[in-house]
């Protein structure tokens, strides 16, 4: 079997791995564009439960990735310079590279090398194979040689965010929100190793005008950004990598796989950021994929229908979360008009996944605090 992955991150590089270890008499070709240590952003955070995705299958990978994740388990929300403690959600961050480097570690195992620095341009590389695999990110070169077909669709939210890191360590997930020069802003903070944290900052439309963020450089950006969070960041530097400001796309396909194509991840759907659930939705993408192909050896289009019927209603549900919570960030500088811990309320119900009486068991001493604040206004 000849197997074409586009695309190198942890979708294409874990469906490598899993592919050549369940049939090591597979081709299997892993092109990726860039070079091996280019990653965009900084950390990528899982929910409390981290990788117990993999455990079952795969308790190799999961006990190698596992260790180096830091991890806590509550999360913060500052509003109007207030402090609230959310407890008992917790997550799990790990660097991005870190990540990728310990995938690359599994699939160096089973014999796999990585073709870095390899753009697919032509469709007529796609030919050839048996199974064509899309991984290959937000703006895939495979989608896009069968966008029709797919029938993707593609929005964008309206808030503008950029991606950095600090060398500030974070006690916990937080969310920042600050009122600036007459406009909001919004910062995604947490520490994803021992001395470095992911800081993304979002800004409203508005105030991304307001602010001219259009026309000033990098460096201009990243200073103005230091004294709009100065009493988070506490003297410590915002660093860049590819910090650029963008509007988080919306993708969707009404199919999820045409002839021997299929895509996975962000080439097939993504899920807002604020949900910590990107990476972990096309690492399960990737073990969907390949159990599917592993139940259905005789005919790719059958493995490939299957893996749709299972995965789609699975991932249905995540999307909306996603999808919802995207949405209350849009408009975050509406929900900035309530009082700290209505704010704090309305954020932590903003994907309509956790009810009063859900939250009531996940985070007593959230909601014990909130009442109390209710009883005193």
């Amino acid at each position: 079997m000849k197997i074409l992955i586009a695309g190198a991150g942890p979708a294409g590089v874990y469906l490598a791995y899993l592919m050549k270890r369940q049939r090591p008499d597979a081709e299997v070709r892993l092109a990726e564009q860039n070079p091996p240590d280019s990653t965009f952003g900084f950390g990528v955070v899982f929910s409390d439960r981290a990788l117990d995705f993999l455990r079952e299958d795969d308790p190799e990978t999961h006990a190698l990735i596992t260790p180096a994740m830091e991890t806590w388990t509550d999360l913060t929300v500052c509003h109007r310079g207030e402090r609230i403690a959310i407890d008992g959600i917790g997550f799990a961050a790990i660097g991005r590279l870190p990540l990728l480097r310990l995938l690359r570690q599994r699939l160096a195992g089973v014999g796999v090398t990585p073709e870095y620095g390899r753009a697919l341009a032509d469709p007529r590389e796609l030919a050839g194979y048996d199974l064509v695999v899309g991984a290959d990110g937000v703006n895939s070169f495979v989608r896009g040689c069968h966008a029709a077909r797919f029938g993707t669709t593609i929005a964008h939210l309206q808030n503008k965010f950029a991606w950095y890191g600090t060398t500030k360590p974070f006690d916990t997930l937080t969310q920042t929100f600050v009122e600036a020069g007459g406009g909001t802003f919004n910062a995604h903070h947490y520490r994803h190793a021992a001395g470095m944290s992911t800081f993304v900052v979002e800004s409203d439309a508005a105030t991304w005008e307001h602010e001219g963020f259009a026309t000033l450089d990098e460096t201009a950006t990243i200073a103005r950004l230091a004294q709009v969070f100065a009493g988070t960041l506490d003297g410590h530097s915002l660093v860049s990598n590819r910090s650029i400001w963008r509007s988080f796309p919306v993708i969707r396909n009404e199919r999820w796989w045409v002839d021997n194509v299929v895509l996975l991840g962000d080439a097939l759907h993504t899920a807002h950021f604020s949900i910590g659930s990107g990476t972990r939705l096309a690492m399960e993408d990737a073990i969907a994929l390949a159990r599917a192909l592993r139940e259905h050896p005789g005919e790719v289009r059958d493995a490939l229908a299957a893996f749709e019927a299972a995965r789609r209603p699975i991932v249905a549900k995540l999307v909306a979360a996603a999808t919802a919570s995207g949405e209350w960030y849009d408009r975050f500088p509406e929900h900035m008009r309530l009082a700290p811990w209505e704010f704090a309320m309305s954020y932590i119900q903003r994907s309509g996944r956790i009810d009063r009486e859900r939250l009531r068991k996940l985070s007593p001493g959230f909601v014990a605090g909130y009442e109390a604040a209710a009883g005193r206004r």
